[in-house]
């Protein structure tokens, strides 16, 4: 079980020399997720060396063109790349209708199978579930329709403990599973053997939270409550405070403070304004309240193992 963040981008506003509009590549249990697509991720991934096959899901926060003007760009390069897996995308409604007009209007045509998940509530759902991994929305304040995501690894079975279960003869191979999925060992007279004696228990599974454009809001506590990473936008410094309140977005701060609040184990700040040249400000004022807090840059990766 493991987890592996890839920044493509963590800047605001419009992409520079130097500074990539918001887009993420997320590894999690094996599967593996884009998050955000600003202008320009289809070159940041190749930077990377990130292969775009390995991209079937993509996850758009909100309509604002430094987290989603990157996508219809992918999605042609996946054409012209002979593309013919299955790509879901993930996003505000309105999505689907933006991108299919400009493949229209340019005649481009798919030779792959393109799935829209348009959103629209304001509560958490689950939007994605398979074996290993659930995907919920965390809804955000923002000035447009907006949602963070909440990616779960799933709880695996228990693990056996062979060393107990080996002297104990009248336990075969057929309880095996019984024993996985954390039931007591009944023997023939009757007797009971507790789970706890004969399995040990499996790895946490790991969590990530993406926190994009959002105004401080205490609302989003309860669905990223101790996940082990924890990415929360922080456009502003507290002596920008006015400004972000204004424009619905965080300070440092003010993400120090929603990390600490829900107990996360680390804080990955991001969405920096152009208007700051020194970004350890960042850090220094989110250590103030949670001192287990760091800068996202792009190109840095960051890898959780249980």
């Amino acid at each position: 079980m493991s987890l592996k963040l890839t920044i493509l981008g963590c800047h605001s506003a419009t992409p520079r020399t130097l500074a990539h509009t918001s887009s993420q590549f997320l590894e999690l249990n094996k599967d593996c997720f884009l998050i955000d697509c600003g202008e320009g991720t289809q070159r940041q991934l190749r930077k990377y060396k990130i292969k775009f096959s390995r991209i079937k899901h993509v996850f758009i926060s909100h309509l604002h063109g430094d987290h989603f003007f990157g996508l219809i760009g992918l999605i042609s390069t996946f054409n012209l790349l002979n593309r013919d897996k299955e790509l879901h995308v993930y996003g505000p409604t309105g999505l689907k209708e933006i991108i299919l007009l400009q493949l229209k209007l340019s005649k481009s045509w798919l030779d792959f199978p393109l799935h829209f998940h348009e959103l629209n509530s304001a509560e958490s759902e689950l939007i994605l579930d398979n074996d290993k991994v659930e995907v919920h929305t965390i809804p955000l304040k923002h000035r447009i329709y907006t949602n963070g995501f909440l990616f779960k690894e799933k709880k695996q079975e228990r693990k056996l403990n062979m060393s107990v279960i080996s002297k104990l003869p009248e336990i075969e191979i057929c309880d095996y599973q019984n024993l996985k999925s954390g039931k007591d060992f009944k023997s023939e007279d009757g007797s009971i053997i507790q789970n706890k004696e004969l399995t040990l228990d499996p790895p946490k599974p790991i969590s990530y939270a993406y926190c994009s454009d959002t105004a401080y809001s205490e609302s989003i506590l309860t669905l990223i409550e101790n996940v082990d990473l924890l990415y929360h936008e922080s456009t502003f410094l507290e002596e920008h405070s006015e400004l972000a309140k204004k424009t619905k977005h965080s300070t440092a701060l003010e993400a120090g403070k929603i990390a600490l609040k829900a107990k996360v184990n680390k804080l990955l700040l991001g969405h920096y304004s152009s208007r700051y040249k020194n970004l350890n400000l960042f850090l220094e004022e989110a250590n103030q309240v949670f001192n287990n807090s760091e800068l996202a840059e792009t190109g840095k990766q960051i890898e959780i193992d249980n």
